[in-house]
């Protein structure tokens, strides 16, 4: 016999969305694309597994504040996987974010107490300050990676950060090795066809078109065209601590004949914040960005981080009950695109060879949330000689998961281990994967498992390559 729970007032994010719960129609094309489930294989940690317990909170058939529904809701990764597997096209993302705002306010945030102190960091731009700057302090020194090597295994969670933070420290090797690229006329930029039509091995691919000027100030604007003005999301661990990936995204765009607009008021995006349940903090952000950018004025805006740009382009999910700021969200957020799909769909200018052996891997929030698949990969194919080999399951979550790494580092490592061993195998010289998250977790992985390959941003590879054609200075 089933015993009917009162519903609570916390219950009422679920209750509010019974029609996406039963949308679900338990085939289990889903199964199979969840990492947890792969691993672990309870039914409670499939996204069908959450998706009952959800319903059964809404109707009122399980408590909200019961280990059955905390404890599954909080080891989901939210990499959204089962959104490109399901069938029925049940939003299990905008769910799973309803869901642990019910838990959150059962008192089970996600990731336990880590991850709420966590989320209190980013909420507070004095806060994120103050933490990228002492994180940057101590990357300086080198300790971080000196003391990956001394501490013991045991201290899992302290010794991964740390591996994370030494993870971040730029690839200096590449910019050492620019100067090699300047001279002689393989250096010449040139201007590509059509990107659809590059050829499906980047590797050794011609060049195509007549030489470009040594500075591409117009891009590829016909004469009189006026530049877009796009506006660059910094970001808070982008710019904390990847602020070289902003500066190559800058140049880039200045390059191919962007005007970047600064936005000084711009806040953390809220994808955190949303991800781990406190929706209400993820509005603030959203209606800030809203005001900043729209002051801005411009035609775009870039985001290189691939979790901001699906948190942005859901402003309106996330703002939809909002009279004042609901159509203003859906505009702001259809004017949103990661920059691999901003300058594939502008055509790219082309820059100096950059021989590397190099791998994709796809961040869950770009393949999976945005559906951004091929423009990482087309960007790529526009660097002469880079060689791009295929990594397997690239599209696999590597257990970064916002800050998933941290707050579950068993499961996490699990899932991370996989991604390292597939990554390893391909005999790649450098890592591509265009995410700050994703970055210091394979990074980290990569550093514990006894491997230097570097992980870099594949807009500082294009940045490299326009550097060594002359396109951009120093």
């Amino acid at each position: 016999m089933t015993t009917t729970v009162r519903r609570p007032a916390l219950t009422e994010p679920l209750v509010a969305e019974e029609d996406r719960l039963l949308a679900c129609v338990h085939c289990g094309f889903c199964l199979t694309a969840c990492p947890t489930y792969l691993r672990l294989g309870a039914e409670e940690d499939s996204p069908r597994g959450r998706l009952y317990l959800m319903r059964a909170v809404a109707e009122g058939r399980l408590d909200p504040t019961s280990e059955a529904f905390t404890t599954h809701i909080d080891r989901c990764l939210g990499c959204r996987a089962c959104e490109t597997a399901c069938p029925a096209g049940v939003q299990y993302g905008f769910l799973l974010e309803r869901a642990r705002a019910v838990a959150r306010e059962a008192g089970a945030p996600s990731g336990g107490r880590a991850g709420a102190l966590l989320l209190r960091v980013f909420a507070s731009p004095l806060g994120t300050r103050v933490a990228m700057t002492l994180g940057r302090a101590l990357r300086a020194t080198g300790l971080p990676r000196l003391l990956v090597r001394l501490l013991p295994a045991r201290l899992g969670m302290p010794r991964f950060g740390l591996a994370m933070l030494a993870g971040s420290a730029e690839w200096t090797a590449l910019r050492e090795g620019r100067e090699a690229g300047r001279s002689g006329p393989s250096a010449a930029p040139t201007r590509p066809g059509a990107l659809s039509a590059a050829p499906d091995r980047p590797g050794g691919e011609a060049r195509a078109g007549a030489a470009a000027p040594s500075r591409a100030a117009t891009g590829h604007r016909a004469p009189g065209q006026q530049a877009p003005r796009v506006a660059l999301l910094t970001g808070c661990v982008q710019e904390g601590l990847f602020a070289r990936v902003n500066r190559a995204t800058e140049a880039v765009l200045q390059a191919n004949g962007c005007t970047v607009v600064p936005v000084p008021a711009q806040r953390c995006c809220g994808a955190l914040h949303a991800h781990g349940g406190d929706l209400e903090q993820a509005r603030r952000l959203a209606r800030a960005n809203i005001d900043a950018f729209e002051r801005a004025g411009v035609d775009w805006i870039v985001v290189n981080a691939a979790g901001c740009g699906a948190a942005m382009k859901e402003y309106g999910e996330l703002l939809a009950d909002d009279p004042a700021y609901a159509e203003r969200a859906r505009r702001l957020a259809s004017r949103v695109k990661d920059v691999s799909e901003f300058l594939v769909q502008l055509g790219p200018i082309r820059g100096a060879p950059l021989p590397l052996r190099v791998t994709y891997d796809a961040p869950c929030h770009l393949h999976h949330a945005q559906r951004v698949t091929r423009a990482p990969l087309d960007l790529l194919a526009t660097i002469p000689e880079l060689e791009l080999v295929p990594l397997p399951g690239a599209e696999e979550c590597c257990g970064g998961a916002g800050i998933y790494g941290l707050t579950h580092p068993d499961l996490g490592g699990r899932i991370l281990t996989d991604k390292i061993r597939a990554i390893r195998s391909t005999g790649a010289a450098v890592v591509a994967t265009p995410n700050p998250g994703c970055m210091m977790q394979i990074a980290a992985g990569l550093l514990l498992a006894g491997a230097d390959t570097p992980v870099v941003h594949p807009i500082e590879l294009l940045g490299e390559s326009y550097r060594r054609a002359g396109l951009i200075g120093d």
